[in-house]
């Protein structure tokens, strides 16, 4: 189980990787703030605020991988 806490609230959320490792967007559950992120063996690399437009964009090239793992 891996915690991050919002970079722009503080609000804490907790989610689990298959592989512990996790790369794109998130956004948080209390203040929606838009961010990407870079998580390898549960450590944070990264976490940066993007616009909307870049969350979408992100979101969209994470569900064509997601989709093409899937075949």
């Amino acid at each position: 189980m891996f915690t991050l806490k919002c970079p722009a609230c503080g609000a804490e959320s907790k989610f689990s990787f298959v592989d512990n490792t996790y790369e794109g967007p998130r956004r948080c559950w209390k203040c929606h703030g838009a961010f990407k992120l870079k998580i390898l063996n549960n450590n944070l690399e990264y976490c940066e605020p993007i616009t909307e437009d870049e969350f979408k964009k992100m979101q969209e090239v994470n569900d064509l991988r997601n989709k093409m793992r899937g075949r």
